[in-house]
């Protein structure tokens, strides 16, 4: 059975896209710690980050991080990485924007952000990343 993530892919769910090239992809989180929070997840459907090989892996990261940079750009905070790997079974990792570690904690209650203002948060993360690396697509 095709993941959530899957569907995204596929087009057959809507999603805040910020970034996408052949193998990866860079969604808003709908449901954030902080506001861009964003995930990264390989086209391929795989469970266990671990189980990518060592090319997809390394491209995953190298796409992660050009998302991170925009995101950081946009929201002007680090940005926390985390691979937890058991809320949807495929592979993926979380971009946080964070000035606490406390706003890490997965266990802190989710924001409630309208559709509008993921709309235009992603439009200006998209915006960065075609400013700062244009070999990674944005839609």
């Amino acid at each position: 059975m095709a993941s959530i993530f899957t569907k995204i892919i596929a087009r057959q769910i809507p999603a805040h896209i910020v970034a996408e090239d052949e193998n990866n992809i860079a969604f808003l989180d709908i449901n954030p710690l902080t506001v861009g929070h964003t995930l990264v997840v390989p086209k391929k459907e795989e469970d266990y980050l671990f189980d990518l090989d060592d090319d997809q892996y390394t491209a995953l990261h190298l796409f992660a991080k050009s998302v991170a940079k925009a995101i950081n750009k946009v929201t002007g905070k680090r940005i926390g990485v985390e691979v937890i790997g058991l809320e949807v079974p495929h592979a993926h990792i979380h971009l946080i924007p964070f000035t606490t570690m406390s706003e890490l904690s997965f266990e802190n209650e989710k924001l409630k952000l309208n559709d509008d203002v993921l709309a235009e948060l992603a439009t200006n993360i998209k915006n960065a990343i075609s400013e700062s690396n244009p070999r990674i697509g944005s839609v």
